[in-house]
């Protein structure tokens, strides 16, 4: 049995060990995101799962699906956590506390005291150290029971 004369040369070689090496390392890189990602997926059903008892306990006649809570709120609380006790953010939600009327005819309106209960549950779940200063806000507007039941 003869042993066949290697025709590569150690360029050739050296490029293909480079590729597996650049491959192999690419496939880990991904393989830990992926991980990480599945942790977060684990947090954000844990915290849906959490809310939507909150959310049965408070008394809501309907509550959202946990794959819509996942995909809204992820594990971090989304836009309702990015920074609650903004300016912009405070406007933002009195601009929603009006009578729906739009330009000239927009006006306050005083609120049902249940209609912000949903967003501190979503606080006091995904971003408690929000909750304080939300929570004076929350106090500090004009509410009553307007809405009935």
């Amino acid at each position: 049995m003869s042993t066949p004369d290697e025709t590569q040369s150690g360029r050739e070689r050296a490029i293909i060990y480079v590729v597996v090496g650049v491959v192999l390392g690419a496939l880990l890189v991904l393989g830990l995101v992926m991980f990480r990602a599945a942790d977060r997926g684990r947090d954000a059903e844990a915290k849906a799962d959490e809310l939507i008892q909150a959310l049965d306990a408070a008394g809501a006649t309907v509550t959202p699906s946990k794959d819509q809570i996942v995909r809204v709120l992820g594990d971090d609380g989304g836009a309702t956590c990015a920074d609650p006790n903004d300016p912009l953010t405070r406007a933002t939600l009195q601009a929603q506390l009006a009578n729906g009327a739009g330009g000239p005819g927009s006006r306050p309106v005083i609120s049902d005291r249940k209609i912000l209960h949903g967003q501190l549950l979503i606080i006091q779940i995904y971003c408690p150290d929000e909750l304080d200063e939300f929570q004076q806000y929350v106090d500090s507007l004009q509410t009553d029971d307007v809405a009935g039941a």
